[in-house]
């Protein structure tokens, strides 16, 4: 095992057991882009799957949107020849983005929309307890930045979410490691990636902007994320302006002291 094998391993290992991601019996489903970070996701699992004192399945699933050119063929003949137990589903959501969408917007919101509509389905059907996204640290901390910056919230991507529809768990196991690990990780297995760059929109995405400005301050600080990270482990409700929140967490609402209990 190599030692950025081992730092990742133990990184999903950590976010697994801190927010009970992998649990007995469950049957994960395993969402596959064909990018980078569901690669690595998917064998990450399998190796934590060989060495965990209890047994959960794993099934990779992979949703061809009808995008033109969309390669889905390299990713399935990779699945079948590492003996993955998977799931190939076809679904045109492509021609109803163009239909809903102006030309020249941002497609990736309604189509994330239906994607995720479709894979919570499926995992309803093949039996899925838990649903694995492959979303990593800076995804995360990037999410945070843009609810902060253009959303007008403070909130970024929990490691384990409960569905709107309460049907699903949702979990990020990637949600401690960092995208330059996990980008070393797969250059080094050299997986057959499937570029997500076919719908053409991806270069005027906001994230773009919010990943140029962190790396940038990354560079001149390289604790940056890590310390964005640690801040959202490590919060004040009573340096906030939430009054809801305070209320949650047993203070004032107005002075933020804390309220002792009553008899």
């Amino acid at each position: 095992m190599s030692r950025l094998e081992y730092k990742l391993l133990g990184h999903v290992a950590d976010a697994s057991k801190e927010h009970q991601m992998l649990e007995s019996g469950d049957k994960v489903m395993v969402c596959m882009s064909g990018g980078k970070d569901s690669y690595v996701m998917l064998s990450l699992l399998r190796k934590i799957q060989k060495r965990v004192p209890f047994k959960f399945d794993i099934i990779a699933v992979n949703l061809d949107q009808g995008h033109p050119g969309f390669p889905g063929h390299l990713l399935e003949n990779w699945l079948k020849a590492e003996g993955y137990q998977y799931k190939m589903l076809t679904q045109d959501t492509y021609s109803i983005v163009l239909d809903k969408v102006p030309e020249g917007k941002t497609q990736c919101s309604l189509c994330s929309r239906l994607r995720r509509g479709i894979l919570y389905n499926a995992a309803v059907e093949l039996g899925c307890t838990k649903i694995a996204l492959g979303h990593h640290r800076d995804d995360i901390i990037e999410t945070l930045m843009l609810n902060l910056l253009y959303g007008g919230q403070l909130k970024a991507m929990p490691p384990r979410l409960r569905s709107q529809d309460g049907r699903n768990t949702v979990i990020r196991p990637l949600a401690y490691c960092s995208e330059d690990d996990v980008a070393a990780y797969a250059e080094t297995v050299g997986y057959p990636i499937i570029p997500c760059d076919l719908c053409g929109t991806q270069e005027n995405l906001k994230r773009q902007k919010i990943k140029a400005l962190l790396h940038d301050l990354n560079t001149e600080n390289p604790k940056v994320k890590g310390n964005m990270m640690a801040a959202m482990r490590n919060v004040s409700p009573s340096h906030l302006l939430d009054l809801g929140l305070r209320a949650a967490t047993g203070l004032d609402p107005i002075t933020g002291e804390l309220v002792p209990p009553t008899a």
